[in-house]
């Protein structure tokens, strides 16, 4: 349990402002049977529904909830080998 990424955590990591607006980057480590899973996580601060003058500690929070969930939920697929 020293090693973070073996947690399972979502860690957050910084806001950044862009030209499509505010968001809230996190960065997830998963370490499974063998698997290592690497990801960025970027959600928009205003799909948090939150006020920008609330404090950044709950708009973090609203922001990893959502990311939470969408990771969850997420489906993925191989997209495959193509022979030229």
């Amino acid at each position: 349990m020293k090693n973070l990424s073996e947690n399972n955590l979502i860690r957050f990591k910084n806001i950044s402002k862009k030209k499509t607006g505010l968001f809230a980057n996190f960065l997830m480590t998963v370490v499974r049977g063998g698997t290592n899973i690497r990801a960025v996580i970027n959600v928009d601060v205003a799909a948090a529904e939150v006020d920008l003058s609330a404090p950044m500690e709950e708009i973090i929070q609203k922001c990893a909830l959502i990311a939470v969930k969408d990771v969850k939920s997420a489906e993925c697929q191989f997209e495959g080998l193509q022979s030229i």
